[in-house]
């Protein structure tokens, strides 16, 4: 990356201040950064280092203070121009592979102009794949598997027979979808399987983390809508739709039959029992159990969840316990000594 501030200023849509002729080439941390790279400042608790820091410019918000001298650039979103600048930075152009000797592709299957079928994929019969996809070593897709354009699987991702995947999206290392949904019934002497016979559909612009699982439906669909983004070791079971738009962060889980609203936002190690909803905008923080429908724009916490605020004060208290035991111990001696008395 080769650019003047004042180039700079106009890719991100900012207002600079600061010589528009200097030239920068890198992007790093605050602290890291040199006078030929830029650098950003999203977070005000790390103001203070804009006093020390070295970079050539700096991404900043409209109302930040700023040192005299310092060359800044003010916009919206610093942590998002960071972003933009970032993905303009490590564009690379596009450069399609075609099929390699290595892999095996049906014969029935089609294949859009300009994919790349890394050695080991496997492409199986009647699948079609959009334009410019591409599928990185070991990735399986089974019988009539349909991949929109400008769609990469990473290495080892797994996509059973008949499900969908749309358009730009990413799938990453290990992630499997289509596999069985968990439905079994007793029969008075085992658990008798009831086939799973629905699919998976995803929808345009979804990223999947890596070593993801999404089940297929028992009948219908599981359904991942647009924009929906996820982390590493994610757990979506049958018949679950994801809201446009939601986010799902590392070791969530998710029950068979429950609906999430658009931008939902699940943290690290949220449990979802089955058959609820989850209203749009709705928040659950990390590490909590979610046993009843919440409402939109819910924003919960705990085992079992409740209102954020709500369980911070519950958090407080229970630090105290012990000394409110003792306290409660004592109150009954004495009570108990007058009552001699």
């Amino acid at each position: 990356m080769q650019l003047s501030l004042g180039q700079l200023a106009q890719l991100v849509g900012g207002a600079l201040e600061g010589p528009a002729e200097r030239m920068v080439s890198g992007i790093k941390g605050i602290n890291e950064a040199d006078p030929s790279d830029v650098t950003f400042l999203a977070n005000p608790k790390y103001a203070p280092a804009l006093a020390q820091t070295r970079a050539g410019v700096v991404l900043v918000s409209q109302e930040q203070l700023v040192p005299a001298g310092l060359a800044v650039i003010r916009v919206k979103n610093p942590y998002l121009a960071y972003a933009q600048l970032l993905t303009e930075a490590t564009r690379r152009p596009y450069q399609p592979l075609g099929v390699h000797p290595r892999a095996v592709v049906e014969d029935s299957a089609r294949l859009g102009a300009d994919c790349s079928v890394h050695a080991l994929a496997y492409v199986g019969p009647e699948v079609e794949l959009g334009p410019r996809v591409v599928l990185h070593p070991g990735v399986y897709l089974g019988a009539g598997v349909r991949v929109g354009e400008d769609t990469v699987l990473h290495p080892n991702v797994v996509v059973y027979h008949g499900c969908l995947i749309g358009r730009r999206c990413i799938i990453h290392a290990g992630t499997v979808i289509g596999s069985d949904g968990y439905g079994f019934v007793p029969d008075g002497r085992r658990h008798f399987k009831i086939p799973q016979v629905g699919i998976v559909q995803i929808d345009d612009d979804v990223e999947l983390g890596a070593s993801n699982t999404v089940d297929r439906a028992a009948t219908g669909r599981t359904w991942i809508q647009s924009g929906v983004k996820t982390d590493n070791m994610v757990h979506i079971a049958h018949n679950c739709v994801i809201g446009a738009n939601s986010l799902l962060v590392a070791q969530v889980g998710i029950s068979g039959s429950t609906t999430l609203g658009q931008n939902v936002v699940l943290g690290g190690q949220v449990g979802v029992a089955g058959h609820l909803k989850l209203g749009e905008g709705a928040m659950v923080g990390g590490g909590s159990g979610v046993a009843q429908d919440l409402e939109p724009g819910a924003v919960v916490s705990g085992y079992p969840v409740m209102p954020h605020r709500l369980w911070l004060r519950t958090r407080g208290l229970v630090k105290r316990l012990p000394e409110l035991f003792k306290r409660v111990k004592d109150l009954e001696a004495r009570l108990g000594q007058e009552r001699k008395d």
